[in-house]
């Protein structure tokens, strides 16, 4: 009996591991997917893009010291949503609750109608990104549907909690369905949706919509969403060279073995990466409301979107998954060099307008 000790906390790990970290298997959803839109990789704008990206992603990393990367790496997204003007309204506001306010921006088109609206969760993996920085993305959308758009300023890691951010995107939800532009008044017709880490936080809010018996919006929508923090897509692997943007944030974990880096993400996020707010696709996806997902087929999260939307439908839930080959990580930012984004943002707009 004694010579077995030594493996009974190795057995306690593993066990820990495989049923309380990993989480669904999701190989079952991994199905055959035919692109949407074809791009040519080569086209001018792809190419204005790459030389973005480089520029602002993979040589600042080279070269900012670790101890300052945080606070230029947030800078830098500020910088970008401050250097454009756009044919709006940027109307800050507050969410007053008891313990905090958060702040927010209403972005406004001529021809607004204040009472559809559309709630915005902005990227940015949790740590960095603002109304501000994101700006590009409100602008077309409240250009294109005339609705009332309003981005909330969540809480940030790591100086906050990741259940932090996620409180505070159900408070918004409750917010806005009470409060326009103009203060308080009822939404008539609400869109919720975000990009990448938004887009986790927006489907994380549905299953918790539907077992509150909240009143749900009438569409969601996600762009390049991160959706499983249990690193089962293979797409993290084979679009790895592919997808510029990612690649210095990914580059470190894919040096981890899976095993560790999910309970480095435990200790990380305060819960398991098989949480459903962490990893929205592991749960119960019936009954959710319209859905669109868009992604590339090139970037590092296209496997998630592509398993989500497998597994929505299964359970009956509508989802339209819309993908374009070579484009980056969250590509509808980019509206000032791909035309790509205006595609998409025009499919959004259609997508929301027969909905909102």
């Amino acid at each position: 009996m004694l010579p077995l000790l030594p493996l009974i906390p190795i057995a306690a790990i593993a066990g820990v591991t495989k049923f309380k970290l990993s989480g669904e298997d999701l190989t079952k959803y991994h199905v055959p997917h035919d692109v949407t839109f074809q791009v040519d990789p080569q086209s001018p704008g792809m190419i204005a893009v790459t030389d973005h990206l480089i520029e602002n992603f993979i040589n600042p990393t080279k070269k900012t010291q670790p101890k300052s990367f945080l606070k230029d790496k947030r800078a830098r997204f500020e910088q970008a949503g401050r250097s454009r003007s756009f044919d709006c309204e940027h109307r800050p506001d507050v969410i007053t609750l008891k313990d905090r306010s958060l702040s927010g921006e209403w972005t406004l088109v001529e021809g607004v109608s204040p009472g559809r609206r559309i709630l915005y969760f902005h990227g940015g993996a949790f740590t960095v990104g603002s109304a501000v920085s994101h700006r590009a993305i409100t602008y077309n959308l409240a250009k294109r549907t005339k609705a009332a758009v309003f981005a909330v300023d969540y809480r940030l890691m790591p100086e906050n909690s990741f259940t932090d951010i996620h409180a505070d995107a159900k408070a918004a939800y409750d917010w806005i369905w009470a409060n326009g532009p103009h203060g308080p008044r009822k939404a008539q017709r609400l869109a919720i949706g975000g990009d990448s880490a938004g887009g986790n936080i927006t489907l994380a809010l549905l299953p918790w919509i539907r077992s509150t018996s909240r009143k749900p919006p009438h569409a969601a929508f996600v762009f390049s969403a991160l959706i499983d923090l249990t690193f089962q897509s293979p797409s993290l692997r084979s679009n790895f060279k592919t997808d510029l943007m990612l690649q210095p944030l990914v580059a470190p974990m894919l040096k981890i073995p899976r095993s560790a880096l999910l309970w480095l993400s435990w200790k990380q996020l305060g819960l398991s990466p098989a949480h459903p707010i962490a990893s929205p696709v592991m749960t119960d996806l019936h009954g959710l409301p319209p859905l669109l997902m868009q992604v590339s087929r090139h970037e590092m999260l296209f496997d998630d979107s592509l398993r989500y939307a497998e597994k929505a439908r299964r359970a009956g839930s509508h989802v339209t998954l819309q993908s374009w080959s070579h484009l980056p990580h969250v590509f509808q930012i980019f509206d000032d060099m791909l035309p790509e984004a205006a595609q998409a943002m025009n499919e959004a707009a259609a997508f929301l307008n027969g909905k909102l």
